[in-house]
């Protein structure tokens, strides 16, 4: 399969998965949601970023337990993206571009991410119950992802907004399992999740495309 189809199964499942949210679960969902990130991790590995491939696959792990069982595998599937933020935090790490410098608006700009993450944070753990712990180290991964991938400094834009994307999705999830109801959660959560991975995976490999080799 050439990364062009690769690309256009990964879009088209995310379509779908988008525009059936009001009948999931439903017989296939977890495959189709399964085939959105999945395509992107073996593009990755296709590419020779392997790190990268095994944040997609890992991403991809989450999704399905997720949309199998929300509640009993909800610990598992948070898990699995746990690893898969720090996966990315060293990815963005490895490949952080020196030859670019900081700027001011990257700086504010993580600042900004860091800011949002504990105001968010300090609203939502006082409803965590249970599960304070482990959502507090899960927000503090993401959050340290997200300010890895804006200091990476990329020259395009493309790594640092899909790490935003993935973040707010996030937020969106967590404050409607455990603050209030989110409207048009499913639209939103999901657009952005998957937006961000793409963002992500196809900002990342055409830096890589460009870096000397």
């Amino acid at each position: 399969m050439t990364n062009r189809m690769l690309r256009w199964l990964s879009i088209l499942c995310g379509f779908i998965y988008l525009v059936t949210a009001r009948w999931q679960p439903y017989p296939g969902s977890v495959i189709v949601k399964g085939l959105s990130v999945g395509p992107l991790a073996v593009l990755a590995f296709v590419a020779g970023s392997p790190l990268l491939g095994a944040a997609l696959a890992l991403s991809t792990l989450g999704d399905v337990l997720l949309d199998l069982d929300p509640v009993r595998l909800f610990v598992f599937g948070l898990g699995s993206f746990l690893v898969a933020h720090l996966v990315y935090i060293s990815v963005f790490i490895r490949n952080r571009r020196r030859t670019v410098p900081f700027g001011a608006p990257r700086l504010l700009l993580a600042g900004l991410v860091l800011l949002y993450s504990i105001a968010v944070s300090v609203w939502l753990l006082p409803s965590l119950g249970a599960l304070i712990v482990p959502v507090a180290i899960y927000m503090c991964a993401i959050t340290a992802m997200v300010i890895s991938a804006i200091l990476a400094r990329f020259e395009n834009p493309w790594v640092a907004v899909g790490a935003i994307l993935f973040l707010i999705s996030d937020s969106l999830l967590a404050v409607n399992k455990f603050k209030t109801p989110v409207l048009y959660r499913d639209f939103l959560v999901w657009s952005t999740y998957y937006a961000g991975q793409y963002g992500i995976a196809v900002g990342f490999l055409a830096a890589k495309s460009k870096s000397p080799h």
